[in-house]
């Protein structure tokens, strides 16, 4: 059964657009947030260059009456691993250029979404992941960081990780 899931949509193309920025030599992955072990997600994608995407869906209290447009928010952490935090900037900057323009935003985010092949039935699915998502309309995007970085000290290690906390702000209806 389809399932109407928009952090797929903002996430795949956070990933595709950022990595265009990098002229393709840098892949940025997305985890939900869980318990993990950092190392071991690293080690699993080493184009990454230690950068990382952590994040949490939120939904927010419906303010009109329309009940078919809903508000949420995405909660970001951008994770630089190994080196300076310089990377982990840019790509924050970078995600910020792509969704802090409002309409402008969820524009180009809807003509990146009305391009993803279908389904049979008009789901999305994306590789060999057999979940099958409806596509969704955006109407409007915000982004803003919160005023707080974060510095996680492995104590079994001497590794530090920098991080840096964005929210992303949109309201969104499922296509039918």
């Amino acid at each position: 059964m389809a399932m109407s899931y928009p952090p797929i949509f903002i996430n795949k193309y956070l990933a595709e657009k950022v990595s265009e920025q990098f002229d393709g030599n840098f892949t940025l992955p997305f985890f939900p947030t869980l318990p993990t072990d950092i190392d071991a997600l690293t080690e699993t994608f080493p184009l990454s260059n230690g950068t990382f995407a952590v994040y949490d869906r939120m939904f927010k209290y419906r303010r009109q009456p329309f009940p078919h447009i809903k508000s949420e928010q995405l909660l970001y952490y951008f994770y630089k691993m190994q080196g300076d935090s310089e990377l982990m900037m840019e790509v924050s900057q970078k995600a910020y250029d792509l969704l802090d323009r409002e309409d402008e935003s969820a524009q180009e985010l809807n003509e990146w979404v009305r391009a993803l092949p279908r389904n049979a039935n008009g789901t999305i699915s994306f590789g060999n992941d057999p979940t099958e998502f409806h596509p969704v309309f955006f109407h409007k995007m915000k982004m803003y960081q919160l005023e707080e970085t974060r510095d996680i000290v492995d104590f079994g290690t001497a590794r530090t990780y920098a991080g840096n906390k964005i929210i992303i702000d949109y309201d969104y209806h499922q296509v039918v």
